[in-house]
């Protein structure tokens, strides 16, 4: 015979029961719509981690053709003026260039092998200005070791050549400086050329889609951090500035 208490034992437990039931049942559905939920973040994450990695790559090759063409042009030249010891040092330099370039394919280099391209560069310069141009370079050694994105210097040096020394006659000086200011490295550029004010608007507009892809790339790299770059043109020269992370392969491993 049942008891009054196992009577309302189990009238309780038919009652509640559904409800335990339905509320494990929306614990179930909660729980799978987050899992759910979390995975698509976690896709969009990936996805969106990807596209920078492309719009990163694809900055990094807009600067090669850049440089490559205007490679072709000074060879070229050469080639013209039949200095044929001058052409054979060019496509020797330009051969070193490409074999160090194709070696190293990743996204960040160090600034020594940085300093290296564009001492590459400079050197195809050179049999174009020949003892008209005097380069000073300036390089901490504590910079040396900093990652930055190919091209990050060249680009600058080149666009000290292409707005302003190919510009101006006569004698032309460039001075490269590289230190660490507070945890940051600092990059100037600076070039002997002045700018008529009249073409000044002009060549900013152009010089500036260059610096603005460096600025897009260590954007890409350093989100977080205050990325500096400023150009300045007076009447004895023109200098870039750049300040960015100072970051080395230990900082990426840690």
């Amino acid at each position: 015979m049942i008891t009054q208490e196992s009577f309302s034992f189990y009238i309780m437990l038919s009652v509640l029961a559904p409800i335990i039931g339905a509320f494990s049942l929306l614990f179930l559905f909660l729980f799978e719509k987050r899992l759910d939920q979390l995975e698509k973040e976690k896709n969009e994450l990936l996805l969106e981690q990807e596209l920078q990695e492309a719009k990163y790559n694809q900055l990094n090759q807009q600067i090669q053709p850049h440089f490559f063409f205007n490679t072709l042009n000074v060879i070229l030249s050469l080639a013209r003026l039949n200095r044929k010891e001058e052409l054979i040092s060019a496509i020797e330099v330009l051969s070193k260039y490409f074999k160090f370039k194709y070696k190293q394919t990743d996204p960040l280099i160090t600034m020594e092998e940085e300093i290296q391209y564009t001492r590459y560069y400079l050197d195809i310069q050179r049999l174009r200005f020949r003892d008209r141009l005097d380069v000073v370079w300036s390089v901490e050694e504590s910079c040396k070791s900093s990652l930055v994105p190919p091209y990050l210097l060249q680009t600058v040096v080149e666009n000290a050549f292409k707005h302003g020394l190919e510009k101006n006659p006569g004698q032309g000086k460039l001075i490269i400086i590289l230190n660490e200011q507070r945890n940051k490295v600092y990059l100037e550029v600076w070039n002997s050329s002045s700018t008529a004010l009249e073409a000044l608007d002009v060549q900013k507009e152009d010089r500036g889609i260059g610096l603005h892809n460096i600025q897009k790339r260590l954007q890409m790299l350093f989100p977080k951090e205050e990325i500096l770059i400023q150009l300045n043109e007076e009447a004895k020269g023109t200098s870039v500035q750049i300040f960015w992370p100072h970051m080395t392969k230990e900082d990426t491993i840690t």
